[in-house]
């Protein structure tokens, strides 16, 4: 079994089929319950028995911490889009004049008092252009959500490796103490019947001592790797045994070019197209602000003095003499601008780093190849031949310790490899938002 099913190792942006979508456009309009799909408030989902990549991305996505805390941002969102819908108030209005009037009249007797309501027009189609505005920036929120997404699942499959790898490292140290274990019983045989000094033994002995230092290490560190794992869905208690995943199956991978095409389907980059439309909405509504605004208004005036009553109408606009929002019209294109600009420089910069990760990925599988196929079957050859002339005489001890320390240390630089080897697999499945592993009958290490 790979690390994920469907026989393709780390491929779990499928995971994200209904959640991140190749398009901003595809984002949920406001008031849809679409951004609650991926991750809501809701308790985290804490998987027991044994761990498989997939079951551990369900249960990041249900209570990543990070993922609870923005999805707050796309209601923050909507409800800036509501507040853009809304015409600006209308204004009521209370004037009294000649409150103080020398002469024949006193008190209120020439008091002039007026009510009236007013309400601004705006022109330009300012609302509309503002609640445009707002729509985008909610596009761009549900964006970087995606890309948010992308990145906890990425950080979920970079632990899971680790974890993977962290217990295939307490295998390999389980062995060697029982290793250095047989190889203590056999020289305590030989030293018994005075076939070997007792310095062999003495050696041997802290081999064996080593070799339960490092299988506590190895153990220590499998506790810290669950402990890493579970955190990213909100558990401080992991309840899962182990991850279950075969760390050294390996599968043809996607040519450079065709990974090098699939980058700008990544929320990374269409988090770029998103921020296009919004600043175009800016640019509009810079525009629109440039149209003045009217004020309509009416009302009632009574006049003491003469006990009569009128009506009153008033009109008032701002004459664009010396602000035309000029400034602010520029500022938006510019912006606009520079979006195209970031874009050009974040791809340029996507395709070197998708490139210098072939690379890693390329030696990683020709390390593996070359461990599997030539050093080990070697070293395990020497181990055997040199085990066999020590039990006859012919080998000393430090013969064979050797032999064995070098066939140890290249079962541990295989295992290194293969976690490396996925860890750059994702890292590129992170960059272009798809499994790039072919799917094909991969092969089982020795």
């Amino acid at each position: 079994m790979y690390l994920v099913s469907a026989r393709r190792p780390v491929a779990w942006i499928a995971c994200l089929v209904t959640v991140v979508g190749a398009d901003a456009g595809a984002a949920s309009a406001p008031g849809e319950n679409a951004p609650e799909l991926a991750v809501g408030p809701r308790q985290a989902l804490d998987p027991e028995g044994e761990l498989t990549l997939t079951r551990a991305v369900e249960a990041g996505l249900a209570g990543n911490p990070d993922l609870v805390a923005s999805s707050f941002e796309l209601k923050a969102a909507d409800a800036r889009i509501a507040q853009a819908h809304k015409r600006p108030n209308p204004e009521l209005s209370v004037q009294l004049d000649n409150l103080s009037v020398g002469g024949e009249a006193h008190g209120t007797d020439a008091l002039a008092s007026t009510l009236s309501l007013s309400q601004v027009i705006e022109m330009g189609g300012k609302r509309g252009f503002r609640t445009e505005v707002a729509e985008g920036g909610r596009d761009l929120v549900a964006v970087e959500r995606q890309a948010q997404q992308l990145d906890v699942l990425a950080e979920i499959t970079r632990r899971f490796i680790a974890l993977v790898a962290a217990q295939e490292h307490l295998t390999f140290a389980q062995g060697a103490r029982e290793l250095t274990q047989r190889t203590l019983e056999a020289i305590t045989a030989r030293v018994q019947a005075a076939r070997s000094p007792e310095a062999e033994r003495s050696r041997a002995r802290i081999a064996l001592t080593r070799s339960h230092l490092e299988e506590q290490q190895a153990s220590s560190e499998v506790r810290s790797a669950r402990a890493a794992l579970a955190a990213l869905w909100g558990s401080d208690a992991p309840r899962f045994s182990k991850a279950k995943a075969d760390l050294f199956a390996v599968e043809p991978v996607e040519s450079l070019d065709m990974l090098t095409k699939k980058i700008e389907r990544n929320p990374d980059f269409v988090r770029f197209a998103s921020e296009a439309r919004l600043r175009d909405s800016e640019v509009r509504l810079a525009q629109a602000q440039a149209r003045p605004d009217i004020t309509l208004g009416f009302g009632i005036g009574r006049f003491n003095e003469t006990r009569n009553t009128g009506l009153t109408f008033g009109f008032s606009m701002p004459l664009p003499v010396f602000d035309r929002n000029q400034g602010a019209i520029r500022e938006a294109q510019v912006r606009r601008a520079q979006t195209d600009a970031t874009r050009q420089a974040a791809l340029l910069r996507a395709r070197a780093v998708v490139y210098a990760l072939y690379q890693e990925l390329t030696v990683s599988r020709s390390r593996m190849a070359t461990l599997r196929a030539d050093a080990l079957p070697q070293a395990q050859q020497a181990l055997d031949q040199t085990q066999y002339g020590y039990e006859r005489g012919r080998f000393s001890y430090l013969e064979l310790s050797s032999a064995q320390q070098e066939l140890l240390a290249l079962r541990a630089t295989l295992i290194e490899a293969a976690a490396e080897y996925h860890r750059v697999l994702a890292d590129l499945e992170r960059l272009t938002n798809e499994p790039v592993a072919l799917a094909s009958g991969a092969q089982e290490l020795p």
